[in-house]
C-alpha cells in the first residue's frame, strides 16, 4: 500500500489491472475498499456471527487484516491508496466472503478474544465465547483467588484460545487444553507457541475425560458443541465452514454435556469448579438436570449462557 498516488495504478499495470478486474479498478483507496465492501456485504445478504455484528465492521476488519493495518487506527489510512497487487487480493477475499460465504476469521487466518489475537483456519470453530469476558476477572467469587489456581482444564479445548486466556489469568496454573480433534490440536499447539506457553500449557488428546484419568483440577472451563439437531439445520451458511463435530451435539445439543457432568466431579478437587458454555439452552439443561443447583452466570454478550458448579454439588 502507498502513501499517495495517481488515479491509476503504477505505468505497467493499468492495462492488466482493468482487464482483470473491471470497474474495480476505480477503487483506489481505503476509503473506497470498505465503501465497495460494506456494498456488497449488505446486497449478498451475508451472515455476521464470528467477531463482528454488521457490514461495516467486518468490511474494517477484512480490508485493515488484509492489509497487515491496525484495526484499532483507521481514520490515518482512509485515504491511502492501494496498490495493483493488493487490490488482487482484497477483492477475492471479499467476493469469497459474498459467494461462498467463508467467514473473514478463515479468510485473514485470524480471530480476537478481547486483545488477544489467535491464528484460525477451517479445522478449528472460529473463537467465541462468553468466556472471554468471564475471566477477566478471574471468575470470581466463583475461584476465590486466582493465583490459587494450580491446575486447570480446558475441555474441548479447539483452537486453544481459552487455554491461553486461562493461562494468563491464573499465573501459577498448568493448563490442560483437551479435544477429540487431532486437527484442532494442530492448531492449538500454534496458538500456545505464538502466545509463548508451551511450558505451561499441555496438549491432550481426549475424548471428554478418557485419556484423562486419575487426573484432577481446581478449575475445569468447556465451551463444549452444544447446538440443537434443529438449529444446526437452520445454521447460515458461514458455519457450514466450521467443523460440525465443534458444532451440532445430538437432538437437544446436549450430549457432551452429559459426559462433562457424568465425569467432572472424579476430575475435580475438592472445592473445585466446573464452568460450562451452552448458549441458548438454558431452558433444556435445567429439564434435563432437574436436580443439580445450576448458577448461571452473567456478561455483557448475554445471560444465562454459562452455568458454574462445584464439585461437591455434582454427582459421583
Amino acid at each position: 500500500m502507498s502513501a499517495c498516488c495517481p488515479d491509476h495504478d503504477q505505468p505497467g499495470h493499468e492495462h492488466e489491472h482493468e482487464h482483470e478486474f473491471g470497474p474495480l479498478a476505480e477503487l483506489v483507496t481505503v476509503r473506497d475498499w470498505l465503501r465497495y465492501a460494506v456494498t456488497r456485504f449488505n446486497r449478498g445478504k451475508v451472515f455476521f456471527g464470528h467477531g463482528c455484528t454488521d457490514a461495516y465492521d467486518e468490511a474494517v476488519w477484512l480490508v485493515l487484516g488484509t492489509l497487515d493495518l491496525p484495526l484499532d487506527r483507521l481514520e490515518p489510512f482512509l485515504d491511502a491508496c492501494i496498490t495493483a497487487e493488493e487490490r488482487g487480493v482484497l477483492f477475492e477475499r471479499i467476493e469469497r466472503r459474498v459467494d461462498e460465504r467463508v467467514p473473514t476469521a478463515y479468510l485473514l487466518n485470524e480471530a480476537w478474544l478481547g486483545p488477544y489475537r489467535f491464528y484460525v483456519d477451517e479445522r478449528v470453530i472460529v473463537p467465541r465465547s462468553f468466556f472471554a469476558e468471564l475471566l477477566e476477572d478471574g471468575l470470581v467469587p466463583w475461584v476465590e483467588d486466582p493465583e490459587a489456581v494450580v491446575d486447570a482444564l480446558d475441555l474441548c479445548t479447539g483452537s486453544g484460545c481459552l487455554a491461553v486466556l486461562m493461562a494468563e489469568v491464573f499465573p501459577n496454573a498448568s493448563v490442560v487444553g483437551a479435544d477429540l480433534s487431532a486437527e484442532a490440536l494442530e492448531v492449538a499447539r500454534r496458538n500456545v507457541a505464538e502466545h509463548g506457553l508451551e511450558e505451561r500449557i499441555e496438549l491432550v488428546a481426549s475424548d471428554v475425560f478418557d485419556s484423562l484419568a486419575g487426573r484432577r483440577f481446581d478449575l475445569i472451563l468447556s465451551n463444549p458443541p452444544y447446538v440443537t439437531a434443529e438449529a444446526v439445520a437452520a445454521l447460515p451458511p458461514e458455519y457450514r465452514h466450521e467443523p460440525a463435530m465443534a458444532l451440532g451435539a445430538g437432538e437437544d445439543g446436549l450430549d457432551v454435556v452429559r459426559r462433562i457432568l457424568a465425569g467432572a466431579a472424579a476430575h475435580l478437587k475438592p472445592g473445585g469448579v466446573l464452568a460450562v458454555e451452552v448458549g441458548h439452552n438454558r431452558a433444556l439443561v435445567e429439564a434435563a438436570f432437574p436436580d443439580l443447583p445450576l448458577m448461571w452466570l452473567s456478561a455483557q454478550g448475554g445471560d444465562d449462557m454459562v452455568f458454574v458448579l462445584r464439585r461437591e454439588d455434582l454427582p459421583t
